[in-house]
């Protein structure tokens, strides 16, 4: 899937980082790139935009209120460089809040945060949790049929992945990130190097997951949302 994105900002420098982070990224595609709320909004009209990336302090009308004038709202990653708006940005239900300077690193956390969230709404309007939704999976020259059900986990090993299930394990080479795109939203990422069958749980804390006797870590980034989602 290819997500459309929109920058909002008016420093042209702060566009510019942007643009060179996305452009680093496989499956976002750059529609345009604005110095104000005004000239994003004719974008809006005539675009559907998946993520937006939008400043806070502009000219004219701020992102934030920008922001509350919009029907049909993309997801959005705020961008400024100052702390003040973040509870309104949040209350605002946006993916994420990033203060300026913005590294690649705190950049990839945000996107990682929009690809969990689009995930979980996509594959929500998805009927594929029946007990015959199924993947093929290449291994030693086959193409091995592998039903969901039957998956317990997924473990990452450098630049292999492990798909652990119910009496046997397949190790592939595929990156973990690019593989959970494939699944349905039974399945929870809950650290960087575990996806886990979230029907498999057998008991779970604060710290880890259970599914029979093997415990899985929950990463410190991703624990409010495995911890909500348990819940």
């Amino acid at each position: 899937m290819i997500y459309k994105c929109l920058i909002v900002d008016d420093e042209s420098l702060a566009r510019e980082l942007i643009e060179t982070h996305l452009s680093q990224l496989d499956n976002f595609k750059l529609i345009a790139s604005c110095s104000s709320a005004i000239a994003a909004h004719k974008i809006l009209q005539s675009e559907t935009i998946d993520l937006m990336f939008l400043d806070i302090e502009m000219p004219v009308l701020k992102g934030t209120d920008f922001l509350k004038t919009l029907k049909h709202k993309p997801k959005v990653i705020f961008t400024t460089a100052y702390r003040d708006y973040a509870i309104e940005g949040f209350n605002l239900n946006a993916v994420d809040y990033i203060l300026k300077p913005i590294t690649f690193q705190r950049f990839f956390q945000a996107i990682e945060k929009f690809r969990d969230n689009n995930k979980s709404t996509v594959k929500e309007s998805e009927n594929l949790k029946s007990q015959d939704a199924y993947i093929f999976i290449q291994s030693k020259k086959k193409n091995i049929k592998v039903f969901f059900n039957d998956i317990n986990y997924i473990e990452s090993i450098k630049d292999y992945i492990r798909i652990h299930l119910q009496d046997s394990s397949i190790m592939i080479k595929h990156g973990i990130t690019s593989f959970e795109e494939k699944l349905d939203s039974r399945f929870l990422r809950i650290h960087r190097s575990y996806i886990i069958n979230s029907t498999k749980i057998t008991a779970y804390t604060k710290q880890d997951v259970e599914i029979g006797k093997i415990e899985i870590p929950i990463g410190d980034f991703y624990k409010a949302k495995v911890l909500q989602h348990l819940k």
